[in-house]
């Protein structure tokens, strides 16, 4: 298996600082708030994703 590097400019969030990638995902959260179709968690949601969680990680170790 041969191992490419891209020549050029990279494109896309790859490309980007770690910072830059950060500071248009806020952006996008805090638009979607304001907008108000942001997820927001129950309690019931919250609870059933935590368990999937900890069920994943009992199965990885």
């Amino acid at each position: 298996m041969a191992i490419t590097t891209r020549k050029g400019k990279g494109r896309g969030f790859a490309s980007m600082s770690k910072d830059k990638q950060r500071e248009i995902a806020s952006k996008g959260g805090r638009a979607a708030h304001s907008k108000g179709t942001a997820h927001k968690w129950t309690s019931e949601e919250a609870r059933k994703a935590g368990q999937l969680g900890g069920r994943a990680r009992q199965k990885r170790t």
